[in-house]
């Protein structure tokens, strides 16, 4: 038996791209501007979003799309899958999905032709800095392939089965302007230098791709799917968030803002981070025990007088606040039965005032705390502590919350001196991720403002809708984001 070729040998024990291996004089490739092919290319079956492996032995590496069908097969040369695919099927145009070359199977050429760069767009768009200054004024539709309109930065996202709490998440983000713009531009973060070894900043790479497709003004479709950036947050997280199940979009915002922060090699400062520097705020919070209800009037008070029950003061960084609603009444009468419990929104928040102290409860000792803001953030995420978690039940509050979309002054809760160190405190709602139904079978929906229209929309997995304002206030709040006014 003839011993294996040394060529094919080394395509086996090393992954090489097919255009790094010398080829015979015969096999050169040719570049070529008439390809009989292009024609065969179905456009509306080219789909990027998914995992770039290949559909039969499952590989990353070297992986070509075929333009006909829109199916991943590994390599090109002889006998490889693309290769075997591409004569049994007689598809013949292919794309590599790394180098963004085209090349034509089985004869084994580059394809080099202007019609093809919608293609190589679509699976890395790209933007300017001048393109994305005019994001948020251009009111122009762009248009898919099955000619449905759709504007840029408002496309559905897929439910692949349980990840809507994950798709709000993203949706909210994706309108926090210098998070975008950041990520709008891959060499923004190309260049962060990480250590060896270290594979983290896959969840940063595959973050900035969800955000160039969002706001892609030539995609194919109306909608996106995150399925790579769901796929990375599985794997960095361990499997704590997953799309096969549903979670909590509060949970999974925390810990996404945190490893983004990491991966970028943010530290403590303040501005080590595109996080930070649009997220982080400041508090003190004001901390003192209370003696234990089963003691008398004369030993609280001789316990009060003790260093140990003195008040304790702490400083301490927070990317939300976290806004606690009032108990729904547990006795309704029969005129009140159908009547929600309503609150207003600077009621909740009259917690960070520095002066309104609340109670908290250990296993064996009781504390009050009060909380002082001594520096707001340029985006100012609230969190609405909607559901009570114990060993048994998740019980949900229906309290419908008051607020404006506009005009919110978060300076009323400031001290005055610590006011005056801003030079503006109000702020206007860009992002409001709600809930409906039961605790446990509920679904989740973000209400997004496109700036350039003024118009707000409800986005519910791939059901995009317009929504009036007024509406908004009417909906079960849960997670908020505003955003500062520069002027």
């Amino acid at each position: 038996m003839s011993a294996e070729p040394p060529l094919k040998r080394l395509k086996k024990e090393v992954n090489v791209e097919d255009d790094d291996i010398p080829t015979q004089p015969n096999n050169a490739l040719k570049n070529s501007r008439l390809c009989p092919y292009l024609d065969t290319i179905n456009r509306q079956y080219l789909d990027f979003d998914f995992e770039k492996l290949c559909s039969v032995s499952l590989t990353r590496i070297n992986v070509y799309a075929c333009l006909v069908c829109g199916k991943y097969f590994q390599g090109r040369g002889n006998n490889t899958h693309a290769y075997t695919h591409s004569v049994a099927e007689s598809h013949h145009v292919f794309l590599n999905l790394q180098t963004l070359k085209f090349y034509c199977l089985p004869d084994n050429y580059e394809i080099i032709d202007s019609s093809l760069d919608d293609i190589k767009y679509l699976l890395n768009p790209t933007f300017t800095e001048d393109h994305i200054k005019n994001l948020d004024s251009s009111e122009k539709l762009s248009r898919a392939i099955d000619g449905s309109m759709y504007m840029p930065g408002i496309v559905g996202f897929n439910n692949i089965k349980a990840n809507d709490y994950c798709n709000v998440v993203l949706q909210a983000l994706s309108h926090v302007l210098p998070l975008r713009n950041y990520f709008l531009r891959e060499e923004n973060y190309s260049k962060v230098k990480r250590p060896p070894g270290d594979s983290s900043f896959l969840l940063v790479q595959r973050f900035g791709e969800l955000m160039r497709k969002l706001w892609n003004p030539r995609n194919f479709k109306t909608h996106v799917s995150p399925h790579e950036m769901l796929q990375a947050v599985v794997l960095w997280s361990k499997k704590t968030f997953q799309f096969t199940q549903q979670g909590d979009p509060i949970d999974f915002l925390s810990w996404f803002l945190n490893a983004l922060h990491r991966a970028l090699n943010g530290t403590k400062k303040k501005d080590s981070s595109i996080i930070y520097k649009a997220f982080l705020g400041n508090m003190k919070i004001y901390t003192r025990k209370i003696p234990s209800t089963d003691l008398d009037e004369k030993q609280k008070r001789a316990l009060m007088l003790t260093e140990e029950y003195q008040e304790t003061e702490a400083e301490s960084p927070f990317l939300y606040l976290t806004c606690d609603l009032p108990p729904p009444p547990l006795f309704i009468d029969e005129f009140r039965e159908n009547i929600i419990p309503q609150v207003n929104l600077y009621q909740l928040l009259t917690k960070f005032n520095g002066e309104t102290e609340k109670e908290y409860k250990t296993y064996k000792e009781n504390f009050l705390k009060r909380f002082e803001i001594t520096k707001l953030p340029p985006y100012l995420i609230l969190y609405i502590k909607r559901f009570t978690k114990n060993t048994f039940f998740i019980e949900k509050n229906p309290t419908i919350i008051n607020f404006p979309v506009k005009n919110v002054d978060f300076g009323e809760f400031l001290t005055p001196e610590i006011r005056a160190k801003h030079k503006n405190t109000v702020y206007d709602l860009v992002a409001n991720i709600v809930h409906d139904g039961e605790p446990t079978k509920g679904t989740y929906k973000v209400h997004i403002l496109q700036k350039s229209t003024g118009q707000w929309y409800e986005m519910q997995d791939l059901h995009v809708t317009d929504i009036l304002p007024q509406m908004i206030t009417l909906t079960e709040a849960y997670i908020q984001i505003y955003e500062l006014r520069t002027s």
